[in-house]
């Protein structure tokens, strides 16, 4: 009753009350486009909908609401539903216990038994020059032959670049890159040897780089791409980690597949308990499931998606590859907004994509994404604005990310971050579960340095962000900002199991000129390099945090400035590895200009912690720093077991600490939806495994 209750209100402060009297479509998989839509006589599709409601629009019905009732079961579709400002006020909803499957891919054929061992399917389609990059299995992504497997990656000997047109200024955009690789992996280039279409993706600090291998040179085990010239800040070099996927040779896998352009056959590699007469091979085909597309002053209004499944995009590497991206922040998602105000999706599934999964970009407002999977995913989850700077009242702003499990993500784009805001202002993303991304779990502000930013106000609050990194990128938070950031605030977050493949595993992460940023009530712990790190900014406060059990260093400053950096006040500092105060730079948190005060540090490998190379006393006079802090056991209940709630406030209550309650950080709702956000045993196993490797490196 509470839950009906519930919708009932939600649905009422979508709906103004002009719009309480409507019309109704109904669409059913047994339905046909050519019908009127009605109850008895439903269409076929969600485009033979939009068809109807332009049809009742243009009849003069202009403000009444068109609600779409989807009936229960699957609808397959090759292209992208568009929606403009004309279709407005609608509604699109799904039956709550059986939501309707919307699916961008078609089915494949049966397979056919080559050997125990591999399996093939014809797509006759490739003839025509059809080609695909992602697999579903029985709901589940399947990935191309790659070399070495996934979960392994080669290292680069060594890069020359040839810059081939000079004419211009600044960097050659087009510039030959020659890879030599270690003699040990010589053999791969053997394998790879007249077979086109092979692709090298590479990892390379906060980026990759995704580039169609040109030609080989068996001689000197080297390969060759071309494209723009490399970002000097971010080269591929030594320190450079690759694999080679997209060639029949690397078949070798349980659950890898191989499409051959040659004969038209989709080869394909079972994992165990799988029979042909037991799976379902789904392969994408439409790269969008929406695009909700207004003109500025004419904006897409009042829609509202509600109990809808959307499964399955595709996403083809372009013939030059794709070249390093921040966040992979030009790459589009499968839902698109533009212009649009007043759009909510919820309780809705978003899965099984090649790129991204929702994007509110130019001139978005007042819109909601609630209550949604969004999982199984080639990139990352939300993105919210703009990566250039519009004017003030241009600039997305008031977009809820609220109560969704955002999980499993950056399998196409693994530099992808799960929910970023670019330029946007006075959005909010919380109670949110973001896990199992290979980069940052938030991304805030997108100014590097001190210039002008829109990005303010935006909240960060109360999500459970963990198990990031997989030791396959660098430079990397569980919430990260970037320029000035006035009125942001980053709080009741609970962060954990952050973990770099070299440097910069960080729970929280101020970069590049974050400015006037609040986090507090945070509960940071078990960090690769840092529960917190400023690489360089302004006026920053870091106050009643728990950082603990970070492995390399608690705390990390970088640069030294002219200003006042940060506040790191009210603090509790609970650890047994590592330092406790590490620089980035030269003895950055001994020179800069820093306000650190009433905190509490706990070693638990001694009574006397190490200080930036002093004793506690000598910070304290020496340095002016924690004049009124403690060195104390703040008297956890159990730490080791990440519990985290006292068993008294006697040492709290000497530092002005405040108990926050960091269970209420993640889901909610009923039991089946928070049990939904915890991952496998397995998952976390493979985390763990995953990290030991990286660490061996």
């Amino acid at each position: 009753m509470k839950k009906i209750i519930c919708s009932i209100i939600l649905l009422s402060a979508f709906i103004p009350c002009t719009m309480k009297a409507g019309f109704y479509v109904y669409v059913s998989p047994t339905g046909s486009d050519a019908n009127d839509g009605g109850k008895s006589h439903p269409v076929a599709s969600l485009e033979g909908a939009v068809l109807k409601i332009k049809e009742i629009r243009a009849k003069g019905n202009t403000k009444d609401t068109v609600f779409v009732e989807i009936q229960p079961g699957k609808y397959f579709f090759n292209k992208e539903l568009k929606i403009g400002a004309d279709l407005s006020p609608v509604v699109f909803r799904g039956q709550t216990e059986d939501r309707p499957l919307i699916c961008g891919g078609r089915k494949a054929g049966r397979f056919e038994v080559v050997s125990p061992s591999l399996w093939r399917v014809y797509v006759p389609e490739t003839e025509y020059g059809f080609r695909i990059e992602q697999l579903y299995i029985n709901g589940q992504r399947r990935f191309r032959a790659q070399t070495p497997d996934r979960g392994s990656f080669f290292t680069v000997k060594s890069v020359a670049e040839t810059k081939i047109d000079t004419a211009g200024k600044g960097a050659s955009p087009y510039a030959v890159q020659k890879i030599t690789l270690h003699d040990s992996e010589g053999q791969s280039l053997k394998d790879l040897d007249n077979q086109p279409g092979a692709l090298a993706v590479f990892y390379h600090s906060w980026d990759n780089t995704r580039k169609p291998i040109q030609h080989i040179s068996l001689k000197d085990h080297s390969f060759y791409t071309e494209g723009a010239e490399m970002k000097p800040w971010n080269p591929i070099n030594a320190k450079s980690r690759y694999v080679i996927e997209n060639y029949r040779n690397a078949l070798n896998a349980p659950g890898e597949w191989f499409l051959d352009p040659s004969d038209g056959y989709l080869y394909y590699i079972p994992i165990l308990g799988e029979t042909p007469d037991n799976v379902e091979c789904i392969l994408p085909v439409a790269p969008h499931f929406l695009r909700i597309c207004g003109e500025e002053g004419k904006p897409v209004r009042d829609i509202l998606f509600e109990n809808i499944r959307f499964e399955v995009t595709s996403y083809l590497t372009p013939l030059q590859g794709n070249e390093p991206a921040q966040a992979a922040n030009p790459i589009e998602a499968s839902i698109m907004l533009d212009y649009a105000e007043n759009i909510t999706f919820r309780n809705c599934d978003i899965a099984h994509t090649g790129i991204h999964g929702v994007w509110f970009r130019n001139q978005c407002r007042n819109s909601r994404v609630e209550h949604c999977h969004i999982y199984d995913l080639g990139g990352g989850g939300v993105k919210i604005g703009t990566q250039s700077i519009t004017e003030y009242e241009k600039v997305t702003n008031n977009i809820v990310v609220h109560n969704n499990i955002i999980q499993h993500g950056g399998y196409v784009f693994p530099c992808a971050v799960a929910a970023i805001i670019f330029n946007g202002r006075d959005n909010e993303i919380s109670h949110n579960d973001i896990a199992d991304f290979r980069y940052s779990a938030v991304s805030v502000g997108w100014v590097w340095g001190y210039s002008n930013s829109p990005s303010q106000r935006n909240k960060i609050v109360f999500n459970h962000l963990h198990h990031l990194g997989w030791g396959e990128l660098c430079d990397m938070g569980g919430v990260y900002t970037l320029g000035d950031s006035e009125g942001t605030v980053v709080s009741n977050n609970v962060i954990h199991h952050i973990y770099s493949f070299d440097y910069g595993g960080w729970g929280l992460y101020t970069d590049e000129g974050s400015t006037k940023i609040l986090m507090e009530n945070n509960l940071v712990y078990d960090c690769k390099n840092a529960g917190f790190h400023q690489h360089y900014g302004k006026e920053n406060i870091i106050r009643n945090n728990i950082f603990a059990f970070n492995v390399l260093s608690q705390m990390q400053l970088t640069r030294i400035e002219e200003h006042l950096s940060l506040h790191f006040t009210n603090n509790i500092v609970y650890f047994n590895s590592g330092q406790l105060y590490m620089s980035m730079g030269k003895d950055s948190w001994l020179l800069a200009k820093v306000d650190i005060d009433r905190n509490c540090y706990w070693d638990t490998r001694t009574k006397t912690p190490n200080f930036h190379g002093n004793t506690f006393n000598e910070w304290q006079t020496k340095y002016s720093r924690d004049r009124h802090s403690v060195v104390a056991d703040p008297l956890f209940v159990a730490p080791e077991a990440s519990d985290f709630r006292f068993r008294s406030l006697s040492v709290a209550k000497k530092i002005g600490f405040k108990p926050f309650d960091y269970s209420k950080a993640g889901v909610y709702g009923d039991e089946e939806w928070e049990r939904l956000a915890e991952l496998t045993p397995a998952l976390l196993q493979e985390f763990d495994d995953a990290v030991a490797k990286a660490s061996r490196f």
